[in-house]
């Protein structure tokens, strides 16, 4: 198998062409998260709640989607839910309801959820040597997503004057039903078939993580999706805070995904050459550099080279851990594991979605980058002190 014959492969090419025009809904409702949950919060304070709420749908929504995994009706009931929401936060812009805000959000972190096992999905449809690149090429088909995403809020935001951010809204309603269209082509086995060599007793995906490789994987995902949340979410609001426009905060979550998302293109060959493991060490030094560079100051210069660099470093770290996690699992323990995998990552991204506004609010964006700093390299460390001591066992 080649690069072209993974591309040319239909399941993975209709999970390819989804997962792009899904994934343009992304960046939209970041920046909305914040500039709406502004406009309508009755607290600075509780700006970030409908972004941190929707993180908080992923963490619910995780575990019951890895039962669809790989199915056209799970990503199918995704788009549904992001609709759905992207109709309701209309509808709360329209009666400036903050709590209908928040419920929309919800709804469409949950859609969101189910987005996330395109990578996973991408991957069962290639051969397993090739498993690295297909999850890499499925995360670097979010580059033009990250590209067209801002600019569709920038064009929408005001279609439906005078209620700002309106017309974004209903923007990312018609992305998600644009999204599922190239689904019809993909026919992927069910999960019943690859369970079938599953011993008696349901397997505990409490039981596979305690097994060190599968530990540091969800670890290293969790802790650079984590750390990301944590300044990105509040990234819109402490530019506009610091008196630049809503269209320059725009422009700098637009480069921070692309960074995100562009490196993907090689991070499968770097894993095949370099392996998996060193690939996402890497990535959680890059992010510490970001979060150094973030703490520096407060122009516009900081707040794109530290979001471009952030970007970069959760590419590396994000895809090399899901890599790993994939190499780590039978096919008998995805199911479960993947599940567990990514309720434990959006737990993390929970609690630092939640936290970031509250800090960002309170004590200032170089308190959060100097929070993020020192988060990253502790946990390095006792990424390092844990293997360590494996080796010698």
């Amino acid at each position: 198998m080649s690069v072209v014959s993974v591309l040319f492969n239909r399941n993975f090419a209709g999970l390819l062409i989804a997962n792009t025009i899904l994934g343009a809904a992304f960046p939209i409702q970041l920046i909305l998260g914040g500039l709406a949950g502004l406009m309508l919060a009755p607290s600075p304070n509780l700006a970030t709640v409908p972004a941190s709420i929707q993180t908080l749908a992923g963490m619910i929504a995780a575990a019951p989607f890895s039962l669809l995994m790989g199915r056209r009706a799970g990503f199918a009931l995704g788009g549904l839910m992001t609709l759905t929401g992207a109709v309701i936060a209309t509808q709360a812009l329209y009666f400036q309801n903050f709590t209908l805000l928040c419920v929309a959000h919800f709804l469409m972190g949950a859609g969101w959820a189910a987005f996330q096992y395109f990578r996973f999905a991408g991957s069962e449809a290639v051969d397993r040597d090739w498993r690295p690149v297909a999850i890499s090429l499925m995360l670097s088909s979010l580059l033009i997503a990250a590209v067209a995403g801002p600019q569709v809020f920038i064009v929408a935001k005001d279609v439906l004057t005078p209620i700002p951010f309106a017309g974004a809204y209903v923007a990312t309603g018609v992305i998600a039903v644009l999204g599922l269209i190239p689904l019809i082509v993909v026919r992927m086995p069910q999960p019943e078939r690859r369970l079938k060599r599953e011993p008696s007793g349901r397997l505990s995906a409490l039981t596979v993580l305690r097994r060190p490789a599968i530990r540091h994987a969800v670890g290293i995902a969790a802790l650079s999706q984590g750390v990301m949340v944590f300044l990105m979410i509040p990234t819109p609001i402490a530019m506009v805070g610091c008196g630049f426009s809503e269209e320059t905060a725009s422009d700098v979550v637009r480069w921070h995904i692309v960074a995100m998302f562009a490196p993907s293109f090689f991070t499968g060959f770097l894993i095949k050459r370099f392996g998996a493991s060193s690939v996402a060490i890497t990535g959680l030094v890059i992010m510490i550099a970001a979060a150094g560079a973030a703490g520096l100051g407060l122009s516009a210069m900081h707040f794109y080279g530290a979001l471009i660099v952030l970007g970069v470093g959760w590419n590396l770290g994000f895809i090399g851990a899901t890599a790993m996690l994939d190499a780590a699992l039978s096919e008998e323990e995805k199911p479960a594991v993947q599940g567990a995998n990514d309720t434990i990552i959006a737990f993390v991204s929970t609690i630092c979605a939640f936290a970031a506004g509250f800090i960002v609010s309170s004590l200032g964006w170089v308190v959060l980058a100097m929070i993020s700093g020192g988060g990253l390299a502790l946990a390095l460390a006792m990424l390092f002190v844990d293997r360590a001591r494996l080796s010698k066992i």
